[in-house]
């Protein structure tokens, strides 16, 4: 579907849903990341924007539209979701037909996070940006999915005051969510022949005790007290492999762990290094991803005024590209249209009014800061 061509954001997120852009870091090759890139600049050049590429790896970029800043405006809001998609493997629906039924549109990325970007781009087309008395951008982010390397090189760039990531929330402001520490452990033994294993160490059975120790003492490791909105800290163990062959004792083994972190545990990975070590328990510890919880004050007025659009305070398990601002100084929350339970299933959608609402409410935030209308 071409830019021209789009009509509604319902339409909008149907062009954005028939362009792959599964995360490369996937079972998958794939250069989507650079199409849907190609095609969010070529919507924001004709929404007025002044478009700007910037590749954060070969063939995956992010892409900036930034409009003037009208007169006596002093600060500058960015709209900031991700280009990039879980992949398909296991999808029940075609993942890129974007097919309307019974209310609702298909396709990997509707709910996580096309809606929420459609919704976003829809309304600043649909404002005239020159009356605001805010400046406005908007920042499409590679890699969402697995390093965040899009949010990491954007908010080094300190382009605005304020960001909105765009998640599905049910259009509530996330603005506080929990880290994540995503690490391999591996412990190794000596390999013999299963029939004398007293001969040889097994790394599968040095898992196994150095998981159960750390599963029963990880409330011990870098302690804090439960957040109030967030709860405690988790650990899930979501991989182990290990061994060759039945009949040979194995001399290596993996482990990934997936610990949901809270703020005051940014350290958590060296950490856990520090408590094998101390106790010393066999295992080598890999950090894959470290990603920071979010805090934003639920009392900034940039979030008040979702609040008074009908918007929920809430916090979540999960985490995103909001975090990546918040370090570089810049407050952000998350919030979008459709419902963080469809993402990433096999037969992903959001709701077509829930979209049709997003798009309105982010053309009534952005409206809030019209003077004129307010007076009228």
């Amino acid at each position: 579907m071409k830019v021209s061509s789009v009509h509604s954001a319902v339409e909008l997120c149907q062009a954005l849903v028939q362009i792959p852009s599964e995360n490369p870091s996937g079972s998958v090759a794939s250069n989507g990341e650079e199409a849907i890139a190609q095609f969010v600049g070529e919507f924001l050049g004709s929404a007025g924007a002044r478009v700007e590429y910037e590749e954060i790896a070969p063939g995956r970029p992010n892409v900036y539209g930034m409009w003037p800043i009208p007169s006596g405006a002093t600060k500058r809001i960015l709209f900031a979701p991700h280009l990039d998609t879980v992949t398909v493997e296991g999808m029940n629906v075609d993942p890129f037909l974007a097919k309307r039924l019974d209310g609702r549109l298909y396709g990997r990325g509707s709910s996580d996070t096309k809606g929420s970007m459609a919704a976003m781009l829809w309304a600043l087309k649909s404002v005239d940006l020159s009356k605001l008395d805010i400046a406005v951008g908007f920042a499409g982010l590679a890699d969402e999915e697995f390093e965040q390397l899009g949010a990491r090189a954007c908010a080094v760039r300190n382009m605005a005051d304020f960001a909105i990531v765009g998640e599905p929330t049910n259009l509530d402001v996330v603005y506080t969510h929990k880290g994540t520490a995503w690490l391999e452990i591996e412990t190794r033994g000596k390999a013999v022949h299963a029939s004398i294993p007293e001969t040889g160490v097994n790394a599968i059975d040095c898992m196994r005790d150095t998981l159960t120790i750390l599963i029963e003492r990880f409330p011990e490791i870098c302690p804090v007290p439960p957040d109030p909105i967030l709860g405690k800290a988790t650990l899930s163990t979501g991989r182990i492999r290990g061994g060759s062959k039945i009949n040979v004792v194995p001399d290596r083994c993996s482990a990934e762990l997936d610990i949901r972190t809270l703020p005051g545990q940014e350290s958590m990975a060296t950490a856990i290094a520090e408590f094998l070590q101390q106790h010393q328990l066999p295992g080598i510890v890999n950090p894959i991803k470290v990603s920071a919880p979010l805090y934003t004050s639920p009392d900034n007025p940039f979030i008040r005024k979702f609040v008074a659009l009908g918007s929920r305070l809430m916090g979540a398990n999960w985490f995103c590209d909001a975090a990546f601002f918040v370090r570089e100084g810049m407050p952000a929350i998350a919030i979008g249209p459709g419902s963080i339970a469809q993402a990433h299933t096999a037969d992903e959608f959001i709701e077509i009014a829930e979209l049709e609402r997003g798009a309105k409410f982010f053309t009534d935030y952005l409206l809030s800061f019209d003077h004129d209308r307010i007076k009228t």
